[in-house]
């Protein structure tokens, strides 16, 4: 039989270095730490104009089963992000309104969920920030065994708890916790380097000139013909 386990854990990144890495943004922070960590496109923001950066809670569930979502409440501190998986693919609605309303008020500033998720307009009207794989009406039992705060895998990235997780429109990314400070210090110098480009290209210079590809459409073979 599977051991099933709720680790209690302090690993948490440093407060200032998620307001950090929320203000850089999922697309900035991918770039800055070497183009790693993206969950993928499937687990969308169901409503628009979100940013957080916040440690993982890591939950293992049994599809169409919520229980341990419940039990990892519990480990939840205030600017926590719970990231959920279930142990085959899912899509029922494993978290709502009132599950939701548990986890802000032990300081959860977002849901990452690898399922479904209900509610949506009463969390949309909460302000509780969820991105999960679909919405659905199916709901869940509790009734089964899983782990809180072991490495997951969420979309081909291992989530281990304390990891920093970024979430904002364009999707979620990972950072491992160890790598969290040096990724925030790319990502300002990239977000510098990127104020710098966005002036140029206001200012009328061409992406062509400015990042020097034309010789590399030369190269590729790439000519320039006038129209008869």
């Amino acid at each position: 039989m599977s051991r099933h386990v709720i680790v209690r854990t302090a690993r948490r990144v440093p407060e200032d270095v998620l307001k950090g890495l929320a203000e850089a943004g999922s697309s900035t922070v991918h770039e800055a730490d070497g183009r790693r960590g993206a969950v993928g496109p499937e687990l969308t923001p169901i409503q628009a104009g979100a940013r957080v950066a916040g440690s993982a809670v890591t939950v293992s569930c049994h599809p169409g089963d919520n229980l341990m979502i419940h039990a990892a409440v519990e480990q939840v501190r205030p600017g926590d992000v719970v990231v959920v998986t279930t142990t085959s693919p899912s899509t029922d609605g494993m978290l709502g309104d009132l599950l939701a309303t548990s986890l802000r008020a032990r300081g959860a500033i977002g849901v990452v969920l690898d399922a479904g998720v209900r509610d949506v307009a009463e969390l949309r009207e909460m302000g509780f920030p969820v991105w999960a794989r679909a919405v659905s009406t199916q709901g869940t039992v509790k009734a089964s065994p899983g782990s809180v705060n072991v490495p997951i895998v969420v979309g081909g990235q291992v989530i281990r708890p304390g990891d920093a997780i970024v979430a904002d429109d364009d999707g979620v990314v990972v950072v491992p916790h160890e790598r969290a400070a040096e990724a925030l210090d790319r990502a300002r110098a990239r977000t510098v380097a990127e104020d710098a480009k966005r002036d140029r290209l206001a200012a009328g210079e061409l992406g062509l000139d400015m990042y020097g590809l034309r010789p590399l459409l030369e190269q590729l073979g790439v000519v320039y013909v006038d129209e008869q």
